[in-house]
């Protein structure tokens, strides 16, 4: 089976000192990508506690960072692209919603963040896919 044709999208290029946390990101993505939907979730919503929620240009700065140094994520691999853009999100305090989800006719998987409740930077229009497992940012617990 082979992939379709596609074009790639013109990519930022970054100075050295700005892609090493977009490359850690990426690298921890990586493994994180081949987990279970359930402890996936897990893991991200873990990892979630404690952060404010992320701004769109936050998480859209984000996403052209592992872009720019990842063609991987570049290309077809929307699921480690959504979870580095997320983790480079938490390395800064911050966390966008993230989602994964479906669309039926024809089917197909998509993974992707939001932020201020828009897709970022995704070719897809908002409510295109429907999500199935979304990890929001949330605040730990207080205790009294």
């Amino acid at each position: 089976m082979t992939s379709p044709p596609c074009a790639l999208q013109p990519r930022t290029r970054l100075p050295l000192r700005r892609r090493l946390l977009p490359l850690a990101a990426v690298a921890l993505a990586r493994p994180l990508a081949r987990l279970s939907p359930g402890r996936l979730r897990a893991v991200l919503a873990a990892l979630s506690t404690g952060a404010r929620p992320g701004t769109a240009a936050q998480a859209s700065a984000a996403r052209t960072a592992v872009v720019a140094v990842s063609l991987r994520c570049a290309v077809h691999n929307c699921l480690q692209r959504s979870i580095a853009t997320a983790l480079l999100c938490r390395f800064k305090g911050v966390w966008p919603t993230w989602q994964a989800g479906v669309r039926t006719t024809p089917f197909g998987a998509h993974a992707w963040v939001e932020a201020e409740g828009r897709v970022i930077d995704e070719p897809y229009p908002d409510g295109y896919f429907r999500p199935l497992v979304t990890v929001a940012p949330k605040r730990p617990a207080r205790t009294a």
